[in-house]
């Protein structure tokens, strides 16, 4: 099994809209070791991500982080392990469209 250290996904959302930052393509696994937010405004602003279990739809059991405020010009970073199979997707959602999502770690193919 080959592994790929990368970026695996980057978004910024609209505001107020549930979007997904990555996807695990087919036939593939991934470990993801890094979530950051970004807040591009000087303004404070919250953000959720989520994590859907093959692409399943939005629910509440999903949420790793929810409403977590975010200071203007500031970053949240989470070094994490989360194990993905194919199909699961990380989700973010941003009370702001002044956030910045990036999702780092190792793609298995």
């Amino acid at each position: 099994m080959a592994e790929t250290r990368r970026v695996l996904g980057q978004s910024s959302p609209l505001a107020t809209t549930l979007t997904a930052i990555y996807t695990v393509p087919g036939a593939t696994q991934a470990v993801v070791s890094t979530i950051s937010v970004c807040n591009r405004s000087a303004v404070a602003a919250t953000f959720r991500v989520s994590v859907a279990v093959a692409g399943a739809a939005d629910a509440t059991n999903q949420y790793i982080y929810y409403d977590l405020p975010l200071f203007g010009n500031d970053t949240f970073v989470a070094t994490v392990g989360i194990a993905l199979g194919a199909g699961d997707v990380i989700r973010g959602y941003a009370s702001s469209a002044d956030l910045t999502f990036n999702v780092f770690g190792v793609q298995l193919t």
